[in-house]
């Protein structure tokens, strides 16, 4: 299999890659890397451990190529004879919402079949086109590296919730504010549990709108660089809990990560985390749909996506905060479901 991706990249679409090339690693299946920059400019990591896949040359006669389908006509533009002619493509897609956009459609006529990482979004792709739809799940690994909250800035005397989003990822679909909203009717700013961000990509424009929503409370934390894989592991397995009050995931990556390295989570109860979460293994919250009343990037007005319960939300946090063995209980079972699924 040639695997054809953006395998250094700082992103979730980075880390996609990355976990897929780690499942060809380990069913044995002779592969290669294919390197695709995705458009516009984007921070890429070192990952040394692919470089002896890397190649400029395609050796093998199955293509799986991991380019979502918004960029995947100007790479059959570019590269349609080298890429892929004379090869089975498969197209490794993620999408978050139940409606696959009909302005990609045309993307069916470059490839073959289709892979995605959920049965969400195999759905959706399945509403749109009679060509093979198979849902090829992660395999969730997550090594954190030998940092201690310091490292982060962060303090040893507080039980901390964790926010994590990329600007890039669109923030009206991970709702930030939600959490934030949440925190607050959670707690009082003089209370010792804080709320750390880590948000990626952000402007200072951002960034602002979120510290004026916190305003008056003290035990606040942002963490704004990029960091290696090794230091987000850390940072999800160092604090309490992993908050993640969504509108929809195509997989939710950092939600399985936590419950694999044992830490709790809160998520909104719909879409693709539903998948690798149940009640006894994670805080899963309520949520009522509403329909989108303008553009948000590629999710156009008309679509439909969740809106969690902020209350639901924050009375978990309290619950989380208050109740040790309930604590224990979720961040034993989630570990264990991630590990047997």
């Amino acid at each position: 299999i040639n695997l054809i991706g953006n395998i250094r990249a700082e992103t979730g679409l980075g880390q996609s890659c990355r976990l897929v090339a780690d499942e060809l690693e380990a069913s044995g299946i002779p592969y290669s890397i294919y390197p695709y920059e995705q458009l516009g400019s984007m921070q890429e990591g070192n990952y040394e451990k692919y470089n002896s896949k890397i190649c400029d040359q395609l050796p093998y006669n199955v293509n799986l190529i991991h380019i979502n389908p918004h960029e995947l006509g100007l790479v059959f533009q570019q590269n349609r004879e080298k890429i892929w002619n004379g090869r089975y493509n498969i197209g490794f897609w993620l999408w978050e919402l139940e409606e696959f956009p009909d302005e990609w459609t045309p993307c069916f006529r470059c490839v073959d079949e289709i892979w995605t990482p959920s049965e969400f979004i195999s759905r959706a792709v399945r509403k749109k086109t009679d060509k093979p739809v198979i849902t090829i799940p992660y395999h969730v690994e997550a090594v954190p590296g030998d940092f201690t909250r310091g490292d982060f800035g962060l303090p040893e005397d507080l039980f901390l919730f964790l926010m994590m989003y990329d600007k890039n990822s669109m923030t009206e679909r991970k709702n930030p504010m939600a959490v934030i909203a949440a925190y607050k009717k959670a707690f009082r700013p003089d209370e010792p549990a804080g709320l750390v961000i880590k948000c990626g990509s952000c402007d200072a424009q951002e960034l602002e709108a979120l510290r004026s929503e916190l305003a008056g409370y003290e035990h606040i934390y942002f963490v704004t660089e990029t960091l290696s894989r090794e230091k987000v592991n850390s940072l999800i397995s160092l604090v309490d809990v992993v908050v993640s009050l969504h509108r929809a995931e195509g997989f939710g990556l950092v939600m399985a990560e936590a419950m694999f390295m044992g830490t709790p989570v809160i998520a909104t109860n719909w879409s693709s985390n539903t998948e690798f979460m149940t009640p006894e293994t994670a805080c899963m919250v309520g949520y009522r749909m509403v329909q989108l009343k303008r553009d948000y990037g590629v999710f156009k007005k008309g679509n439909w996506w969740s809106d969690p319960d902020v209350d639901e939300a924050a009375g978990y946090m309290r619950r989380l905060y208050e109740e040790p063995e309930l604590y224990k209980k979720l961040a034993a079972g989630g570990k264990a479901y991630i590990e047997s699924a």
